[in-house]
């Protein structure tokens, strides 16, 4: 007979599968020993939102080469460094595995710049953000049970992904779906969240800080001589070429990123652990009313993932030539929004109604989100696509 096991090796701090608050609405039972959480994961990975991940945008725009990451390669990355960190910590795997997972699923297609877009159209009207569209995805959008809409997540899961980027202070800047989750969960605004949750952001930086050089130096947007310039990547380097010393320079690049990773890794735990064990956290609620975050760089790796970030916002995020493809690419969000605004008639079928109240009945306001739930959803490619439908 199997059991629901996954407490019996994990810190008091961290969130247990068996403590959970459970989900808002009533579902099946867990067989086969399975937790909580395994079915969160699982639900996120079978989703259809997940499944798109892999053609949106991570930098470049409907790229040709076959090694440049997508959202998906950089959310796979991101959920094995989270593990990575969660074992050392022995807090749920799971859990922040999850968490990982699922914190790009409302990203739009062509990356920020897409997102930028959609911000400046709904501006007056609540606003767009892909981390409260990933909150519209699993509560609202994925339709795949009968009984409820979205994927019925449990509250921990949500909360994670709800303040994986910290708390919210002010209620007024607070996004109207989020605010509705944590009134309908009684989840605090002003806490942190479990540790999982902060794992998972301080993952999702180490993951496109360290990989994209290898993008970016694929693409040579820069050169291994331009980096050296970066302390922490000059010390690495020269420790790599002093163990090897005719290494080739795609195989460096690697090692480099390799080793790069381990050293965020490393630096996270050591400092975390010294938090935890400071102030001794009995319990998971401890962890969020601390008042500050605890997972998180020591001061020296922070500085170092500052001078590795303005070097390639610099040299990378705000290359012109990239900059110049993605302001063509994204007027293609902007043409489309405006027409679909303009005539619903132009919207698939599916979309030309939300919960049984057509679109053209609709205020304003909500006409604009569900229009952005729409184009929010497209890969790259399928927002292509419809744009060619109508103006090629």
């Amino acid at each position: 007979m199997f059991t629901n096991n996954d407490n019996r090796y994990l810190s008091s701090f961290a969130c247990l599968s068996s403590e959970s608050r459970g989900r808002v609405h009533k579902d099946d039972k867990l067989i086969l020993g399975r937790t909580e959480f395994q079915r969160d994961r699982d639900r996120i990975i079978h989703s259809e939102a997940f499944r798109r991940l892999k053609d949106k945008t991570q930098v470049f725009v409907f790229h040709e080469g076959d090694h440049y990451r997508t959202r998906l390669t950089h959310t796979l990355e991101v959920s094995q460094i989270a593990r990575s960190i969660a074992k050392a910590l022995n807090i749920n795997e799971d859990l922040t595995e999850t968490i990982a997972l699922a914190h790009d699923l409302g990203h739009p297609p062509l990356g920020h710049r897409g997102e930028d877009v959609l911000q400046k159209i709904m501006a007056d009207v609540g606003g767009f953000s892909h981390n409260e569209q990933t909150l519209r995805v699993v509560t609202i959008l994925e339709k795949k049970y009968p009984n409820f809409d979205g994927l019925n997540l449990t509250y921990e899961t949500l909360e994670g992904l709800i303040k994986h980027n910290g708390p919210f202070l002010d209620l007024n800047k607070t996004p109207e779906t989020i605010k509705d989750i944590c009134i309908l969960l009684e989840i605090d605004f002003k806490t942190h969240s479990s540790l999982e949750g902060q794992v998972a952001n301080i993952s999702d930086d180490i993951a496109y800080l360290t990989h994209d050089f290898d993008d970016g130096l694929r693409e040579k947007l820069f050169s291994l001589n331009d980096i050296r310039k970066i302390d922490i990547i000059n010390y690495i380097l020269k420790n790599i070429e002093s163990k090897f010393v005719n290494i080739k320079g795609d195989i460096l690049i690697h090692q480099l990123v390799r080793h790069l990773i381990s050293y965020f890794i490393n630096d996270v735990v050591s400092n975390a652990l010294k938090i935890i064990k400071k102030n001794n956290f009995k319990h998971v609620n401890e962890v969020k009313n601390y008042g500050n975050i605890i997972v998180k760089l020591s001061k020296d790796a922070s500085s170092s993932m500052e001078e590795i970030r303005n070097f390639l916002f610099k040299k990378m995020y705000h290359n012109q030539s990239l900059v110049k493809i993605l302001d063509q690419n994204t007027l293609m969000i902007e043409k489309l929004f405006l027409l679909f605004i303009k005539d619903i008639h132009t919207l698939p079928e599916q979309w030309k109604h939300y919960n049984e109240e057509m679109l053209s009945e609709m205020s304003q306001k909500n006409k604009f989100r569900i229009i952005a739930d729409y184009i929010a959803g497209m890969t790259d490619n399928y927002l292509k696509k419809e744009y060619d439908k109508f103006y090629k």
